[in-house]
């Protein structure tokens, strides 16, 4: 713990101090880049270690350091051409491909705003995303500008296949842009994952994606230190499975890398584990990351038996929860890293970072999802707004200067989320013990049965570990008089059946009676998720159809 301490006292990497962050004083790290142009520079010193790789059928591409920055500047310059800087939205709508990596760099180095569309929207969505944020410029892809079915985006448009090469062409000498850029000016819209209405588009700024980084080379640095590691030699690459609009495919994998210098390997099209278990070999990948879904789906892979599994150091979990389950299959396949787990807790409103829990919180109580990291301040409110005593349930609230700017010309939106001085309800409901966070449910999903609360999560990590059950699901269903009851969706293996009866005889195990489900619906599909990996309860309740497929 000391050690993990020094690392944040004044003169050491992490120094921490307070400054006024948009006219409110919080924590700040001392020491940080100040726009994602400067995070930019600084990792051309990685050279030519590979950035970014993509598989796509059998083709190849990579992106060194080196090589990304020289793109980027041809790219800044051909878009600056064409008359875009500071303040200018300029969309992004493709899948994950080395075009979208360089657009976003180019567009943030100029000081404009990339705005990073859902890649698997409908026509209504990408036409509705593109009215309300009023892009100068849209870069797109071909399949998904076929969607727009010939609708006019109401913009110039960059085709990804025909047209991008001659951006990445344009000047292969020029330098990066030399604009000022403030680091609380808004850098990239992102939009909310839309499980219970139409997305927002949350505004974050420079300071934000870079607080984001910080935060995440202090864990590695602060593990490093409590195991006694060290953070020299040449980096192996890790895992990206998530699409590039998604903080997991921005943040962590996209933008991360330009401190660590550790670069990923991104497999294109459709999820394949084999592909994954073949790929770990090849590029030498050491780190798994992605949703509950995608790991299962790894562990369940008949090639996984031939995979040495000492390559794979750690695995990380994005999306979604880190259950007991799905830490006691890992554990079982990888036992070198028993005890290694651990879980982090963001939304993309709070910047994607707000806590994180270690393995023995997670032990002694799996709804922990931790203590605050450096720069994040947190507080749990009632329904009018008022901080509640230690341990009592209530609204998480948190504070940094990884929060939101706001949402896009929403002002109504942006004072419901954000509350006096800063402060970003999450929507999620829990408890504050001694620092530590424990998650109990989003507050819209909180099931209130004849007067008790259950929350979903908890039953939703009991059925999990019925040797039945791939996937599992749990919402509220009316009742006349007891308000609501429980409802099961359950996806079971080959093979196997399961009905009620079975379902409360193996919840009531350790669930009280009025936790265990009322409802058992057994799905013949996968459960619906958005391209966040997140479960679409609206499509289970039927309120609404599943747009996201899978490509």
């Amino acid at each position: 713990m000391n050690d993990v301490m020094a690392l944040l006292a004044p003169g050491a990497p992490f120094e921490m101090g307070v400054e006024e962050v948009l006219g409110e004083e919080m924590p700040v790290f001392v020491q940080r880049a100040r726009s994602l142009r400067e995070l930019l520079v600084s990792s051309t010193r990685f050279g030519d270690a590979a950035y970014a790789v993509f598989h796509d059928g059998g083709q190849r591409r990579a992106l060194t350091f080196a090589g990304h920055e020289r793109q980027v500047a041809s790219v800044a310059a051909a878009l600056a051409e064409r008359g875009i800087g500071p303040g200018d939205r300029v969309a992004i709508l493709a899948a994950n491909c080395p075009e979208w990596i360089v657009t976003f760099w180019a567009t943030v180095s100029l000081g404009a705003i990339a705005v990073a569309c859902n890649g698997w929207w409908t026509r209504d969505e990408i036409v509705h995303a593109l009215e309300r944020t009023g892009p100068v410029l849209l870069v797109a892809d071909r399949r998904r500008l076929a969607r727009l079915d010939s609708a006019d985006p109401g913009m110039p448009v960059v085709v990804v296949e025909d047209d991008f090469d001659a951006l990445t062409g344009f000047a292969p000498d020029a330098a990066l842009p030399d604009v000022p850029i403030d680091e609380d000016q808004p850098a990239l819209m992102q939009f909310t994952s839309g499980t219970t209405g139409r997305p927002k588009a949350a505004v974050l700024s420079h300071r934000s994606l870079v607080g984001f980084v910080q935060i995440v080379t202090f864990l590695g640095a602060a593990q490093a230190a409590q195991v006694g590691g060290s953070t020299s030699g040449t980096p192996r690459p890790r895992l990206a499975v998530f699409p590039m609009f998604h903080i997991s495919g921005l943040q962590s994998a996209s933008v991360t890398p330009m401190a660590t210098g550790a670069g990923n390997v991104w497999p294109m099209g459709r999820f394949d584990p084999a592909q994954i278990v073949r790929l770990t070999v090849e590029e030498g990948i050491y780190a798994w990351n992605g949703s509950a879904t995608h790991i299962f789906r790894l562990l369940e892979e008949p090639t996984i038996e031939d995979l040495d599994v000492s390559l794979i150091e750690t695995v990380a979990i994005g999306g979604s929860a880190t259950t007991p389950e799905l830490i006691r299959a890992t554990e079982e396949r990888f036992p070198h890293l028993v005890d290694t787990f651990t879980s982090g807790y963001g939304s993309t409103e709070a910047g994607g970072m707000v806590s994180h829990a270690s393995n023995e919180m997670l032990k002694a109580s799996p709804d922990s999802i931790g203590m605050g990291m450096p720069t994040v301040s947190l507080k749990i409110v009632d329904e009018d707004g008022r901080e509640v005593p230690e341990g009592e349930g209530g609204a998480i609230c948190v504070r940094s200067p990884l929060n939101m700017l706001g949402y896009w010309e929403d002002d109504e939106s942006t004072a419901e989320a954000l509350m006096d001085g800063r402060w970003l309800q999450t929507g999620d409901y829990g408890r504050l013990v001694g620092g530590q966070l424990f998650l109990s449910s989003r507050l819209r999903d909180l099931i209130l049965r004849g007067g008790e609360n259950v929350y979903p999560g908890e039953v939703e990590a009991r059925l999990e570990m019925h040797p039945a059950v791939v996937e599992c699901a749990v919402d509220g269903v009316d009742h006349r008089t007891l308000g609501q009851e429980v409802k099961a969706f359950v996806v079971l293996r080959p093979g196997t059946t399961l009905d009620l009866d079975g379902v409360r005889a193996f919840c009531g195990e350790t669930l009280a009676a009025y936790k265990l489900p009322d409802h058992l619906e057994v799905l013949d599909q996968p459960l619906p998720r958005n391209a966040s990996g997140k479960v679409v309860k609206a499509v289970l309740r039927g309120e609404a159809t599943q747009t996201f497929v899978e490509e």
